[in-house]
């Protein structure tokens, strides 16, 4: 059982550990990447199976070469996807924190009452495969929040955000 859960940990965040719980703090959204994001791993996984499929035809002095590379492309791909996996973007009814990393992790927060602007642009591919990008303006310009990027249904997340600040009275009284 410990072994399962110190692997759980390494390939899934525990975004609970992370939350003011004795605050009432809640997640309203855990946001994970568009698929989009997992892209270049998955060629690059690709590009690693096509050199498998060379070893047969290399001569028996370089046939280690392509098995090489091969492991090479691989564990940067695994690499990449788990790097994606890990990089997570959460709303609260209190603030928005990003946590990333595969071996040391990185939290990044910001207070609702903090976020002066959400600009949310939407590629040509992103508005065909429903992804966008996330620029954050706050007091402080530099953090770890400032460009979240593949982040699926960006309409939803964003109006999500929009309903948290508006219920915790940072931007005025609903109009009637």
């Amino acid at each position: 059982m410990c072994v399962v859960g110190l692997i759980s940990g390494l390939i899934d965040p525990d975004i609970g550990q992370y939350l003011l719980r004795e605050e009432g703090e809640v997640v309203v959204d855990e946001v994970r990447h568009h698929w989009v994001a997992y892209v270049r791993a998955s060629l690059e996984y690709l590009a690693g199976a096509l050199l498998l499929l060379l070893v047969p035809f290399a001569h028996v002095d370089i046939a280690w070469l392509p098995m090489v590379l091969w492991l090479l492309l691989w564990s940067h791909a695994t690499w990449l996807a788990l790097g994606v996996h890990m990089d997570r973007f959460v709303i609260t009814n209190m603030r928005v924190f990003r946590v990333k990393g595969v071996l040391d992790r990185q939290a990044a927060t910001m207070p609702l009452s903090r976020i002066l602007d959400i600009t949310v642009s939407k590629p040509i591919l992103g508005r065909l495969t429903g992804y966008g990008h996330f620029c954050f303006e706050s007091a402080a310009q530099e953090q770890g929040l400032r460009d979240i990027r593949f982040v699926s249904r960006p309409n939803e997340r964003d109006q999500a955000i929009q309903r948290v600040v508006q219920r915790s009275g940072l931007r005025g009284p609903r109009p009637n």
